[in-house]
């Protein structure tokens, strides 16, 4: 054991490549033919926009890391060069995959079922008519052609943004040749448009790029179209505040959004019979290289296919919709507060119901007893009904601070507007720590009763989110624990007033006390081990790559420790390496509902730990972020999550297992009664 460097490269998977193996499974789904139709239109969609993401954010940094001359090698021993070069074919065949989905696999499947999705070569002569006149009265008078001269550059492209590109022939209204012009759809435009059907039964489906195409003409009177091309540029969309100069972190923040949509350019998509010249004007506009062109079969934004989804009225083609559950404990008490003080209570969405947060902050709101509320907020969207219940005990006169992260990626317009409105409620706002994003899910009322004040808590794994608490699995715990109480009053004082905190007494804290906590506890489960005693670590989460974490786990494999990992995304951690991490399992469930919650449990003698966290195993998360980790102790809840935990790990249908190589492989059955981990979840809180 001593002789081996657990820090080796072939030990460590690349985490650009381990989201891109994460991006195959979804695309899998959108191939699985037991997957509703539509759900799988949804799949490809989200494909798309995590791809989308994934240059923004991840190729964005590579790139200037690349630009600044950055050198050394990663965790897994590949300089900067090598990753992106092997990124950019992995990338390639995933695009190609998802085309291929679309035109040879759902598009079929769609006329099928009596959906058409029409592009412009399928445009029948039934349907020309009614979409020119669309063209004429909704989309040409929001369209602004820029014909290309001297003194007319290249005009600036937001990020994302759908264009044509437009060869011409012939003279300008001034006597001039032109050749080229510019063609820039406006957000504000619908992607997907519904066409009247000719056909009994037959729904028509048409793309805005497909429309624009086909009447393009129409915007150069008197000249000839002998060509139109769609192409679309991905720029970095990292906000970049600098935290030791800032001054003003929401002005920062707020000029920052100006210029995400004209970041650095880092990717160029075009149709596919984009010609060659013209592709590489384009990059040459864009500062590009041909590395970074990617020529698409189809519509060079996929994850519009989302407006297919809310678009087809067809439930047989979807999931069967479900009613959230409620636990036991608030079905008979009409007082939150009374139920919680007589035990926990725990919340598993999207199979128990969000509401409960809801009703608790409302009826904290209203009661006459409740001195305060504290909340912080990371992603709520922007029209939150969250927020709606903070206002209400604002303006009932209660106090009210919420910290609210104005760097939540890609939700930082939505929060500032938040904010706004909390403060015009009388609400005391705070951003955060600059430099620390506020990850923890926190929720603290303090109420006078008969002996003195009382504080009852909501911790959670996931957002104060009303929507995506019906897509995402996340715990929630509600508890009037003495100990946790004053761990979460101590917990805002820092956060608001930035003083050092006492020595929390149940909760841990990143970036204090959660890191070394959990190597101590991955290190007692080593220690058990090597004393011949049962050692089992299961921990489940979103991503998997800090180095030490990782180090630990390695260890405790050779040591006799049974480890299984849950890790939807991110895992850089590799499995089953003889004498390394043979004792190490890594599974990552995909399905209708996004897997998001948190989990650590520790086998500890007998003595079973379990606790529901806010933050993954990443560096960011243990070091650039307050988060927050809360045992559960109530015996039925634990044994509760227990058995999730023991669901998810015997899922055969949607669950993929991480291989040594990096790849994943999907479960199969093979003679077992297949079982997904989210239906039997379903089923369960059901029953319930």
């Amino acid at each position: 054991m001593d002789d081996i460097n657990l820090r080796a490269p072939a030990y460590y998977i690349n985490r650009e490549l381990s989201f891109l193996e994460f991006n195959q499974r979804v695309l899998d789904l959108a191939r699985d033919a037991s997957v509703p139709l539509l759900e799988r239109v949804r799949f490809l969609s989200i494909a798309s926009a995590n791809l989308d993401e994934f240059f923004e954010i991840r190729i964005a940094g590579l790139k200037e890391r690349q630009e600044r001359g950055a050198s050394g090698l990663g965790p897994d021993g590949r300089s900067i060069a090598e990753q992106m070069a092997a990124i950019h074919v992995r990338a390639r065949a995933l695009v190609a995959e998802q085309y291929r989905i679309l035109n040879d696999e759902l598009t079929p499947a769609l006329v099928e079922a009596g959906i058409q999705l029409l592009n412009t070569k399928r445009i029948a002569r039934a349907e020309a008519g009614a979409l020119e006149r669309y063209f004429e009265r909704e989309v040409e008078p929001v369209l602004s052609p820029l014909g290309l001269d001297p003194a007319r550059p290249f005009p600036r492209i937001q990020n994302k943004s759908l264009n044509f590109i437009v060869k011409l022939d012939g003279t300008d209204a001034f006597g001039r040749d032109t050749h080229l012009a510019i063609v820039q759809v406006p957000r504000s435009l619908p992607r997907v448009v519904r066409v009247a059907a000719d056909e009994p039964g037959m729904q028509k489906l048409v793309y805005l790029s497909a429309i624009v195409q086909r009447f393009i003409g129409k915007l150069f009177e008197g000249m000839n179209v002998d060509g139109c091309w769609q192409f679309r540029v991905t720029r970095n969309s990292d906000l970049f505040v600098d935290e030791e100069e800032v001054d003003d972190l929401r002005r920062a923040v707020e000029g920052e959004l100006a210029e995400r949509r004209y970041g650095d350019e880092v990717r160029l998509e075009t149709s596919h019979d984009c010609p060659g010249d013209l592709t590489q004007f384009l990059l040459e506009q864009f500062q590009l290289g041909p590395g970074d062109l990617y020529q698409v079969p189809g519509p060079v934004n996929l994850n519009r296919l989302a407006a297919v989804y809310d678009l087809v009225d067809r439930p047989e083609l979807k999931y069967p919709p479900f009613t959230p559950g409620l636990p036991g404990r608030f079905t008979g008490h009409a007082d939150l507060f009374a139920a919680i003080r007589d035990k926990d209570v725990l919340l598993h969405h999207p199979f128990q119901s969000f509401a409960p947060i809801l009703d608790f902050v409302r009826q904290a709101a209203r009661d006459p007893q409740v001195l305060a509320i504290k909340q912080t907020l990371y992603r709520s969207g922007s029209d939150s009904t969250v927020v709606d219940a903070l206002v209400e005990a604002a303006r009932a006169g209660k106090d009210v601070t919420v910290i609210i992260e104005l760097m939540a990626r890609f939700d930082e317009e939505a929060n500032l507007s938040l904010a706004t409105r909390l403060q015009e409620a009388g609400a005391h706002v705070m951003y955060g720590v600059v430099g620390y994003k506020t990850h923890a899910k926190l929720i603290l009322v303090v109420r006078r009763e008969e002996g003195g004040l009382r504080r009852y808590c909501h911790v959670g794994t996931g957002n104060y989110h009303a929507r995506t608490a019906r897509a995402y699995t996340d715990y929630g715990l509600f508890t009037c624990d003495e100990a946790i109480g004053e761990d979460l009053h101590d917990l805002f004082m820092q956060l608001t007033s930035l003083t050092r905190t006492p020595k929390l007494r149940k909760l841990l804290q990143s970036p204090f006390t959660l890191h070394e906590t959990l190597l101590l506890k991955i290190g007692r489960e080593t220690e058990h081990a090597r004393a011949g005693k049962p050692a089992r670590i299961i921990a489940k989460m979103n991503a998997l790559i800090e180095p030490r974490i990782i180090e630990a786990l390695y260890q405790a494999s050779n040591a006799g420790v049974e480890i299984d990992l849950i890790v939807r995304g991110i895992c850089a951690l590799t499995p089953g390496v003889p004498g390394v991490s043979e004792r190490i399992r890594v599974r990552s469930i995909m399905g209708r509902f996004l897997e998001h919650s948190r989990v650590y449990y520790f086998h500890h003698e007998g003595h079973e730990e379990l606790w529901c966290a806010s933050a993954d195993w990443m560096e960011r998360n243990f070091f650039r972020r307050v988060e927050v980790a809360f045992p559960i102790e109530r015996p039925k809840l634990k044994e509760r999550i227990l058995r999730d935990l023991e669901c998810w790990l015997a899922d055969n249908t949607n669950a993929w297992l991480l291989q040594p190589d990096g790849s994943y492989q999907r479960c199969q059955p093979h003679g077992e009664t297949p079982l997904t981990a989210q239906q039997v979840l379903l089923e369960r809180h059901a029953e319930a």
